[in-house]
C-alpha cells in the first residue's frame, strides 16, 4: 500500500446540510493522490450515481452499495432491507480488517441506524473492530449521540438555504 496510516480516527460527517457523501468521496480521492486505498460501502443506496461511474476502475477507490434500487421511507422497511444492512456492514468488516484498505466510509449509516435497519450498537461493535491504522468515516444524517460521542472528528452540515425548497430536483452530475 502506499501511504499507510500511522494512526487512523473515526470522522462522523452528519446534519441537514447537503455534502456529507461528497466529503467522503472528496477525502477518498485526496488519499489516492497519495497511494492510500479507499473501501466506500454505502448504506440504503442501490441506484445509480454518478461517482459509481467515476471510480468504476478506479485503482484506489473500492466502492460497493448495499440497499434498493428505488429509495424507501422509514415505514417501508422490510426485513430484506434490514438483511441487506447486515450483510453491508459485514462486507464492510471485512474490507475493513483484510489490510487492503487505509479508509473505509460507511456511506449513510447514521441513516441507516434512524430506519432502524441497523442499530447503534452493531455500529458502535463495527467501530470497536477498527484496526489501529484505518481511518473510518461514517455519514448520514441523523448521526446516534453514541456515534457522536465515540468519533474523534465531527462534522454537522447545517442547512442554510437548498434549491430543493423551490421544488429543484436532484440533478445528474451535482446530487446525484
Amino acid at each position: 500500500m502506499g501511504g499507510r496510516l500511522s494512526k487512523g480516527y473515526v470522522q462522523v460527517y452528519t446534519g441537514d446540510g447537503k455534502g456529507k457523501t461528497t466529503a467522503a468521496l472528496g477525502l477518498a480521492l485526496r488519499a489516492s493522490g497519495h497511494g492510500m486505498h479507499t473501501y466506500i460501502g454505502q448504506f440504503m443506496k442501490g441506484q445509480h450515481y454518478g461517482e459509481l461511474d467515476a471510480l468504476r476502475d478506479h485503482p484506489y477507490i473500492t466502492i460497493e452499495q448495499y440497499g434498493d434500487v428505488r429509495c424507501i421511507r422509514r415505514e417501508e422497511v422490510t426485513p430484506e432491507h434490514v438483511d441487506q444492512a447486515h450483510r453491508g456492514l459485514e462486507r464492510a468488516r471485512e474490507a475493513m480488517r483484510s489490510g487492503q484498505y487505509d479508509i473505509v466510509v460507511l456511506d449513510e449509516v447514521n441513516v441507516s441506524i434512524w430506519f432502524g435497519l441497523l442499530t447503534v450498537e452493531e455500529v458502535l461493535a463495527f467501530i470497536d473492530q477498527k484496526p489501529p491504522d484505518v481511518e473510518l468515516i461514517l455519514t448520514g444524517r441523523r448521526a446516534p449521540q453514541e456515534i457522536i460521542d465515540r468519533a474523534d472528528l465531527v462534522t454537522e452540515m447545517r442547512e442554510i438555504k437548498h434549491y430543493y425548497q423551490q421544488g429543484v430536483m436532484a440533478r445528474k452530475g451535482i446530487e446525484r
